[in-house]
């Protein structure tokens, strides 16, 4: 009897050692399933929303509750959570639980979920946003959110208003959004106070004898900002090396000649070697700022900035950046630009708040303290997560609101949160170079603006009537005279 009950014992100890086992190693895999899963979507967004592959599903973040694989044919019941589903496949995710915070919400990009009655939220990524393909009608409770921190090149409708005030939640680059994105190309403050790249203005000046003191790498010519005209007008009066396949006059190591190089450290060693660098965006947009402005800050070179009107919001100190809008003509750019290179004193005020390591906008550090998501940081949540969390979290407050029999909060997108004014064309008095001859995309963005207008004012009109329509009835309502 004593033996029998040593054994049952021991038997319960070895059950015991073994579930402690297999749920520290459930647990191990867990959190290394929610550093791989950061780290694809990080590697998805830095690689321009490309070739989006279905997601293990193993590489999933969420505690073991949570993190069960959702097959929709087996006996699991999602119908007591909110079905959030993204109508453009940005995640890959055919199914995941998602725990945020106190809320949980399942989120797929399977849309045979549509008509569930549990789905309550559709999800767009901008650039993918077309007539071809919505989900209609729509329910009175069916709330969409648009994910957009891309160029309004990509899709200029959206930046009109019949268009962006159909979405109930945002998250775009305007400081207006509701889940704003304006620092999405900056990790940290430490990024913008660290000397690593730092090259001292003595070597600077030596360089100078082989290098011009301006820097240019675009290989996305002829874009809306029309930046490549200003540039080839300001390379006139003052030298200009000019690296990317746009305006090209000297060449970067072959190594470093794929546009995916250029977050390398041997890129960034090349051009932290130069003084001035020009930071031209590709659309002028309010708060549409890329890395373009806050690459050449973090490596210690003074940018010379055209794009966001709103730029000024966002410097690290009031001396941190010179502005093209500050200056009537390239010939005046470039003659200041020239007395700062020959001045140490007068270049040295630019470089001074990264040399003391003082940041003195108040805006910007409470930006990047107060955002809910991180820049290349396992442990933050990206901004898709983030955007994700807050339509769950909302729906889920609109759901307690009705069990309380009180009215459902009402959230709607306005212009601010995604506006651009129409592309302009840069005309100066002297003689077109002949490069720009035959030119002509240039010369498309305007009508194509003009045209993103009529297609805005279709697809609203298409869409207030709440039925499915073909691409027929949407292009014959925008060329109707």
């Amino acid at each position: 009897m004593v033996r029998i009950q040593r054994r049952k014992l021991v038997a319960s100890c070895l059950c015991m050692t073994a579930t402690v086992f297999l749920m520290v190693t459930l647990q191990v895999v867990v959190e290394l399933g929610k550093f791989e899963r950061k780290k694809l979507k990080n590697a998805h967004l830095q690689e321009g929303h490309q070739n989006v592959e279905e997601e293990p599903n193993y590489l999933n973040p969420f505690p073991k509750k949570e993190a069960l694989a959702l097959d929709v044919k087996n006996a699991m019941d999602i119908g007591s959570y909110p079905i959030v589903l993204w109508w453009s496949p940005l995640t890959g995710e055919t199914g995941r639980l998602g725990q945020c915070g106190a809320d949980a919400c399942f989120f797929t990009i399977n849309r045979t979920f549509q008509h569930h009655h549990m789905t309550k939220a559709f999800l767009f990524y901008g650039t993918d946003f077309n007539i071809d393909s919505l989900p209609l009608p729509r329910k009175a409770y069916h709330d969409w959110a648009l994910f957009h921190e891309e160029s309004p090149k990509n899709n200029y409708k959206l930046f009109h208003e019949p268009v962006i005030t159909l979405f109930n939640h945002t998250a775009t680059f305007s400081r207006h959004s509701h889940l704003p994105l304006t620092t999405q190309y900056l990790e940290s403050v430490e990024v913008l106070k660290s000397l690593r790249y730092l090259v001292p203005l003595q070597s600077k000046n030596k360089l100078r004898e082989k290098l011009a003191p301006l820097v240019y790498v675009q290989s996305d010519c002829d874009p809306p900002s029309d930046r490549d005209s200003y540039v080839r007008e300001l390379m006139a009066y003052i030298e200009v090396d000019s690296y990317g396949q746009c305006l090209q006059n000297k060449e970067l190591p072959q190594p470093l000649r794929n546009p995916a190089s250029m977050d390398a450290d041997s890129f960034y060693r090349i051009i932290a070697q130069y003084k001035f660098i020009l930071a031209f965006e590709n659309a002028v947009c309010e708060d549409y700022i890329t890395e373009k402005f806050w690459r050449p800050l973090k490596l210690g070179v003074v940018p010379v900035y055209y794009g966001s009107p709103t730029i000024a919001d966002w410097l690290p100190s009031n001396r941190s950046a010179i502005l093209v809008s500050d200056f009537s003509h390239p010939k005046e750019l470039a003659s200041f630009l020239r007395q700062l290179d020959r001045d140490d004193r007068l270049y040295e005020a630019y470089v001074e708040w990264k040399l003391k390591g003082e940041i003195s906008n108040h805006r910007l550090l409470t930006a990047l303290r107060e955002r809910k998501w991180g820049v290349q940081d396992i442990n933050q949540d990206n901004y898709i997560d983030t955007f994700e969390c807050m339509v769950c979290h909302r729906l889920w407050e609109n759901s307690r609101l009705w069990e309380q029999g009180l009215p459902p909060k009402q959230w709607k997108a306005d212009v601010s949160h995604l506006s651009c004014p129409e592309p302009t064309l840069f005309a100066f008095s002297s003689p077109v170079s002949p490069a720009l001859h035959g030119r002509s995309l240039r010369d498309l963005w305007l009508p194509s603006f003009q045209q993103s207008k009529r297609e805005a004012q279709a697809l609203r009109w298409l869409l207030d009537r709440n039925q499915n329509f073909s691409s027929e009835d949407f292009w014959a309502l925008v060329f109707k005279d």
